[in-house]
């Protein structure tokens, strides 16, 4: 696969911005994008001359970062060909993310699990689980209990909803991948938020489409900007509730205003996450043609993989159509746990929120004590906090932080362009302790950078 000039461009973004010679910031900017897995393996870079006129800069520069990249065994090149993504093999001094028991990870925004609501959900789930034996156990849109237990939720939270406008899927990663597999043609347009949650990048770029970002504010969401770049995509994805990564939620008055024209999906998966507020009103109260997509995952644990959609019947049957050619369904004793734990309201259980304020009060308490220059806003409800540092560090932090017994997930991830580079996202699902020790060992990491060193890690998985 060929990549363009000016896509490497977009990718490395700002990489004239740091200490050292131009080539050297060049390479590694792209080490980074080749570790994190933007730039795939088996890639051909454009050629030196093509790169430095969309990066305005010197042949001389590129040359001399596509030199370093191909002795460190990050580009593998020969004669009248393009340069090559590779890895460095074993003998390199290169080190893979392993389960280090020492290293305290806040790459994943997720809760542990908890034991006293799962396991009587599942008990029951069994005790349930016999009447399905006549059936295949593959049905696509999901079994009728669960499907009631979600139309119920929507509900609760006074949007009508009947459970024939209910997809059950394998989480809503996958509800979102099949959405966009099946709404998307390749090249059409797609408008996000920036930033945004990861994994949507991915859903969408898999699909070949064309992102059209639209920047949060430090309030939130810009409805004029909004409108305007809708009307000219194909699909929309937006987060108002507890956006992943910033926090924000979105204020009714702008529910009520933004009004996009094209099929809008909304990612409602950190909904039963408020702290300091109520629960946000449904999105589609006030758009009804919005596509909604939730899961347990965030809001009970990370380890039940269930999400659903709601839709519109002839949209789901289309999804239907679709869903085959990944999978034939969802587990059924999952599916069955799930909706006790919606019947009995447990997505919104005090003892978990209650826990998630404390938790987020200390990591913001560690924050100013340990790194006080980074710049946090208090979430409302969610799971993380978007930290912004006085310069751009997030990537090269990243890539240290392993050496000092942490790892965290850079603001570029969350983005296009290789924008937010002052930026990580920390999440507050660790107890108190860890998390004070965990930023201890971040600004560690942080004066180590400002010192000189460099690190070779493979950017940790995102949840």
């Amino acid at each position: 696969m060929k990549v363009s000039s000016h896509t490497v461009a977009r990718m490395v973004g700002a990489w004239q911005e740091g200490p050292g010679p131009a080539h050297r910031r060049l390479s590694d900017r792209l080490r980074l994008l080749v570790l994190d897995g933007r730039l795939s393996l088996g890639a051909a870079l454009p050629s030196e001359r093509d790169l430095a006129a969309a990066l305005s800069t010197s042949r001389t520069t590129v040359g001399a970062a596509y030199r370093t990249l191909t002795e460190h065994g990050y580009l593998a090149t020969r004669e009248r060909a393009r340069a090559t993504v590779r890895l460095p093999d074993s003998a390199s001094p290169v080190r893979r993310m392993t389960a280090d028991p020492e290293t305290i990870d806040l790459s994943f925004a997720t809760p542990p699990a908890p034991a006293e609501i799962l396991h009587p959900a599942f008990a029951t789930a069994l005790e349930q689980l016999p009447r399905h034996f006549q059936r295949h156990g593959s049905d696509s849109y999901g079994v009728d209990e669960l499907r009631e237990a979600v139309a119920g939720w929507f509900d609760r939270r006074g949007l009508p909803t009947t459970p024939d406008r209910i997809l059950i899927t394998n989480g809503a990663q996958h509800a979102l991948a099949l959405l966009a597999r099946t709404l998307l043609s390749p090249r059409d347009k797609v408008l996000i938020e920036h930033p945004t949650y990861l994994h949507a990048i991915r859903a969408f770029t898999t699909e070949r489409a064309r992102l059209l970002p639209v920047a949060m504010t430090a309030s939130g969401w810009d409805v004029t900007q909004l409108r305007a770049v809708g009307r000219e995509a194909h699909l929309a994805y937006l987060i108002p509730d507890f956006h992943n990564p910033t926090g924000l939620c979105m204020p009714a008055s702008v529910r009520r205003t933004v009004g996009l024209r094209c099929p809008t999906v909304i990612d409602e998966t950190m909904t039963d996450l408020a702290l300091d507020a109520e629960a946000p009103e449904p999105f589609a109260l006030h758009m009804p043609t919005a596509i909604s997509i939730g899961s347990v995952s965030k809001s009970i644990w990370g380890g039940l993989r269930i999400g659903w959609i709601r839709a519109e019947p002839s949209l789901l049957e289309r999804v239907v159509q679709a869903r085959p050619a990944t999978d034939l369904g969802t587990p059924v004793v999952e599916q069955l746990a799930t909706a006790v734990l919606l019947n009995e309201g447990r997505t919104r259980w005090a003892t978990v929120l209650q826990q998630l304020r404390t938790q987020r009060d200390a990591l913001r308490q560690a924050l100013s004590e340990h790194l006080p220059d980074v710049r946090t806003e208090r979430s409302a409800g969610g799971l993380t906090l978007w930290a912004t540092f006085p310069e751009p560090i997030a990537s090269r932090l990243a890539a240290i932080a392993p050496d000092h017994g942490v790892t965290v997930a850079a603001g570029p991830r969350f983005g296009i362009g290789g924008a937010f580079e002052r930026n990580i996202r920390i999440p507050y699902t660790l107890p108190p302790s860890q998390l004070t020790q965990a930023v201890r060992r971040l600004a560690q990491a942080e004066q180590a950078l400002a010192q000189g060193a460099t690190g070779t890690h493979t950017p940790a998985p995102i949840a």
